[in-house]
């Protein structure tokens, strides 16, 4: 890998008359983040050029924007998507659920302390300012960033807990939604696979039916996204993929969002998932749905 040559060759993709995007594509897809960093700054300094600013100046739509993804660093663009979600008429409450579930207590850390160098403002301000009631209790406890993440798991207290969850939600008239916040927000992963299986026992059914029956519109999604996250994280991004692009239209927010956030880490994952789920590759999913050099871009990033 030369950073020198990749930007040489990405220089010469854009001057010019016309753009060569796939030879960008090319370049990019091969890279990985840190490589694309070492670019970006040996761009700068032997060319003389912002290459974020060539990019944005030759390219266009969902094309650029997965482009631009790629060549922001992973902490900074959960940052620059949370504060997309918040910012401007109407929020964007898939796009927080999925990241404030999904992350672990490190990047959730390294995000509200980018969010507040990058907007001068915390992120937890932001989420009380535009989020209500208990959504966005969920939405701050998660934020925080300060879910057990050991391994121990206390059989008594999984017992427990799961009666809890129980006596909260079915068995009440009314939901105690508080309490179902203080267990799946910050139980470790281990001990919350173990109340699940305890409330099964319990309950009969599942956790997410309950869950379902108890609550409504983005409370609901929240709690789900904890459960799916705890459970299984590369199935959650699976489905988070297919609800993008199933149906009339495509929700290119999350489908951009959750291909590039993910590419470097547990996509052969979602893939494995996504096929085992709904018996289609993501590959031709994607194949299916896109067009153009944003599709090209999205199965260099799919892969396989």
């Amino acid at each position: 890998f030369s950073a020198e040559q990749e930007a040489q060759a990405l220089r010469k993709a854009m001057k010019g008359f016309g753009t060569d995007e796939d030879a960008i594509i090319e370049i990019l897809t091969k890279l990985n983040i840190s490589q694309r960093q070492q670019v970006l700054i040996t761009y700068k300094s032997s060319i003389g050029r912002d290459l974020i600013d060539d990019l944005k100046s030759e390219l266009s739509g969902n094309f650029e924007r997965v482009i631009i993804g790629m060549m922001t660093p992973t902490t900074m663009y959960d940052v620059h998507e949370l504060r997309r979600a918040l910012k401007g008429a109407g929020t964007d409450e898939g796009c927080l659920i999925e990241i404030l579930a999904s992350r672990t207590n490190e990047e959730i850390r390294r995000i509200n302390e980018n969010y507040k160098l990058q907007y001068g403002r915390t992120l937890e301000e932001d989420i009380v300012s535009d989020t209500s009631s208990m959504f966005r209790r969920v939405l701050v406890s998660l934020a925080t960033g300060n879910r057990d993440e050991g391994m121990y798991v206390d059989d008594a207290l999984a017992q427990q807990d799961a009666q809890c969850l129980y006596e909260a939600g079915e068995k009440k008239w009314g939901t105690d939604e508080v309490q179902f916040m203080a267990i799946l927000c910050t139980r470790n992963r281990c001990h919350l696979l173990r109340v699940f299986d305890a409330y099964r026992g319990i309950a009969d059914k599942d956790i997410t039916d309950n869950i379902k029956s108890e609550m409504s519109g983005d409370l609901e999604d929240a709690l789900l996204a904890v459960v799916k996250c705890v459970r299984n994280k590369p199935a959650y991004f699976a489905e988070r993929l297919y609800k993008s692009m199933k149906g009339l239209g495509t929700d290119d927010n999350t489908l951009i969002r959750v291909m590039v956030s993910r590419s470097e880490i547990d996509m052969l994952d979602i893939r494995r998932e996504f096929l085992t789920m709904y018996g289609k590759s993501l590959y031709s999913f994607i194949k299916g749905d896109c067009s153009g050099d944003y599709r090209k871009v999205l199965l260099r990033l799919c892969g396989g």
